[in-house]
């Protein structure tokens, strides 16, 4: 087994290794003088299986050409099997024509993985799960909530009458999960969406009046939508309001908006390097998680184990 990273999260990538007990893979992704990029693998794969951890965060496009790149250097140097570890997998919200003569970008991006080497991918938390589709081969895609729950429970021992909260129908599911493992109901906001990254809250579905709201989302970018919802659940009544959250993709003035909102705090995972700091986010990593999946996919063990 060999594991190697581009520059999106190197940082991640060596806790993973570190989990598995191997050193990381010696290849150099750099740039030439006109922005290209160069890719060095300093050590012999031929016949090995080989893991690329790189998540597609910001910038998006130039994560992305180091993965396709370095795939197909790997594939030139005689590999075995290439799995594609992408935590994050950029495009993801485009996954579908919303409007006619529009693209899909994701399953564009898919299919550029799988041309450049990919056999496999392993992911965590993919925005919309027929994604898993647009790839022909096996597709793992974790879930971080179990291990945010665990988490949750251990520090919030002291926080009662617990409300998890979905911030649409569409996650319903994903908050469905979390309340289950901390034994809580749920509610539902009704919202609309006007444009990219702004939504406006209609109602709520469930009680929570004088409860602590968890809002449970696969990635906050903006924080627009985010701080939305906080403003609704304490306007009907919520006593305080967290936020779990898989994905800190954090562009913009998001970080501002949720130092000056309501937030109590809000849960992320190491998905995506935090480059901005703040008290009320904590991070919760999920290396040992992505770990001991690329060990099962090794091992030809049960990854749905672990779902």
């Amino acid at each position: 087994m060999k594991v190697f990273t581009g520059n999106a999260n190197p940082d991640f990538a060596r806790k993973v290794a570190n989990h598995l007990k191997v050193s990381m893979g010696d290849c150099e992704v750099s740039r030439f003088a006109d922005g290209e990029v160069q890719v060095s693998i300093r050590e012999n794969v031929r016949g090995q299986d080989v893991f690329i951890i790189q998540s597609t965060c910001t910038p998006v496009n130039e994560n992305y050409m180091e993965l396709f790149i370095l795939m197909d250097a790997m594939k030139r140097a005689s590999v075995r099997e290439i799995t594609l570890v992408m935590p994050y997998y950029g495009y993801a919200r485009q996954d579908r024509k919303a409007e006619p003569r529009a693209p899909i970008s994701a399953r564009c991006v898919a299919d550029l993985c799988q041309v450049s080497g990919a056999k496999r991918l392993l992911t965590v938390d993919l925005h919309a799960p027929q994604i898993q589709g647009f790839f022909n081969g096996p597709v793992d895609n974790l879930f971080a909530f179990p291990v945010m729950a665990e988490t949750w429970l251990q520090k919030k021992t002291n926080i009662n009458n617990v409300v998890c909260v979905s911030p649409d129908a569409g996650a319903a599911e994903r908050t469905r999960a979390f309340a289950k493992k901390i034994n809580s109901p749920i509610a539902v906001i009704d919202k609309r969406r006007e444009r990219p990254n702004e939504a406006k809250a209609f109602h709520i579905i469930g009680d929570i009046k004088d409860k602590v709201a968890v809002i449970v989302d696969d990635m906050i970018d903006t924080a627009g939508t985010l701080c939305a919802a906080v403003d609704h659940l304490i306007q009907h009544g919520a006593k305080e309001v967290y936020a779990v959250v898989t994905h800190p993709v954090f562009s913009g003035p998001a970080i501002k908006r949720i130092e000056n909102s309501h937030l109590k705090e809000v849960w992320v995972t190491d998905t995506i390097p935090l480059k901005q700091n703040s008290k009320k986010v904590h991070c919760v990593s999920i290396a040992p998680l992505v770990a001991e999946a690329i060990k099962r996919i090794y091992s030809k063990g049960s990854v749905s184990a672990l779902f």
